[in-house]
């Protein structure tokens, strides 16, 4: 079984199984979503959520949170884990917003890398859960299970995303970043299955035995 063969598979199970993509992170606009995801950084989306809430009570909106001191902003958001930083950035992010963008998330690649603490995978989950462009973030769960699958070497998240790009049709990816994430906390965790456990690696490598070891 080659790639694109091993692609097709992936692609038809994880529709069945998941034929509805709620986005994890709770939100109501570009903004709100543009920083659930700079918090979600290195901690759960369960977190996030619950944090999230007294959060907008502070500020929902680039005005009113460019306006917060960076230690407010901080005392609500530390259950998240890397405050201090991660404060320092949505208060940052805001005043950008504001002063070059007219308070809107920019519908822009570029613009939003430029972003305190947003970074490419960010931007990515941002211009496609927000505003419906293709874009395929990839994100621990999606780099692990891409390797266990054989649709990557996976020697990179950059590597693994041009992969996946090239494996599954541009007007799938925003779904499948999506569904493969459910998948992985439900079915492939990270020391619930190494490659030889769950129903797809075993569809998909039915003779494998060693298990995968994940390149970071």
């Amino acid at each position: 079984m080659n790639r694109k063969e091993r692609a097709a598979i992936v692609h038809q199970r994880l529709d069945a199984l998941y034929p509805d993509t709620p986005i994890p992170l709770e939100h109501v606009d570009p903004y709100t979503l543009l920083v659930a995801v700079v918090l979600s950084a290195q901690c759960t989306d369960k977190m996030v959520n619950r944090v999230t809430p007294s959060l907008w009570k502070l500020a929902d909106n680039p005005h009113a949170m460019s306006r917060q001191k960076v230690e407010a902003i901080q005392r609500i958001i530390q259950p998240c884990g890397l405050s201090p930083q991660k404060s320092k950035a949505i208060q940052g992010l805001s005043k950008i917003l504001v002063e070059e963008h007219g308070g809107k998330v920019p519908q822009d690649f570029e613009a939003l890398e430029k972003l305190p603490g947003v970074g490419h995978k960010t931007a990515s989950v941002v211009m496609a859960q927000a505003f419906g462009v293709p874009a395929f973030p990839i994100d621990t769960h999606i780099h692990r299970l891409a390797q266990r699958w054989g649709l990557t070497n996976g020697k990179s998240v950059v590597q693994t995303e041009r992969d996946l790009k090239k494996l599954f049709p541009e007007e799938s990816w925003n779904r499948l970043h999506l569904q493969i994430i459910f998948y992985g906390r439900e079915h492939c965790t990270a020391r619930g299955c190494d490659g030889t456990v769950c129903g797809l690696c075993k569809e998909l490598y039915p003779r494998r035995r060693k298990g995968v070891v994940t390149n970071k």
